[in-house]
């Protein structure tokens, strides 16, 4: 009984998530611009960085046998960071590729 309330906690966390993720709004551009992006780009991959060293310590935690944490914290916090890797690659890529499109406009 005790892995289904903990499959019900967990199920009732990633609704949450996803709900606030999905009231998230981009950040309202500014008259400056450049440093605004800047800051938001630097921001995305030091969170990235976070949710992946979050990660791998829970992961050494529950391997060498901590029973505060549980194998549902360890996929949960690996998914995040791999969800947050994947979003911040795509992002990269669409900005390789709208550098790739102003510079074959300039030739």
């Amino acid at each position: 009984m005790s892995s289904v309330d903990s499959l019900d906690s967990l199920l009732t966390q990633l609704r949450a998530l996803a709900d606030q993720a999905q009231g998230m709004k981009a950040p309202a551009p500014s008259a400056g611009g450049g440093g605004d992006f800047a800051h938001t780009l630097k921001g995305m991959v030091n969170s990235v960085n976070d949710l992946q060293a979050k990660s791998n310590v829970l992961q050494s935690q529950f391997s060498s046998g901590d029973k505060a944490v549980s194998l549902s914290q360890v996929m949960v916090a690996s998914q995040k960071a791999g969800l947050s890797f994947q979003a911040m690659l795509q992002v990269r890529n669409k900005l390789v590729s709208a550098y790739q499109d102003i510079m074959n406009i300039q030739a």
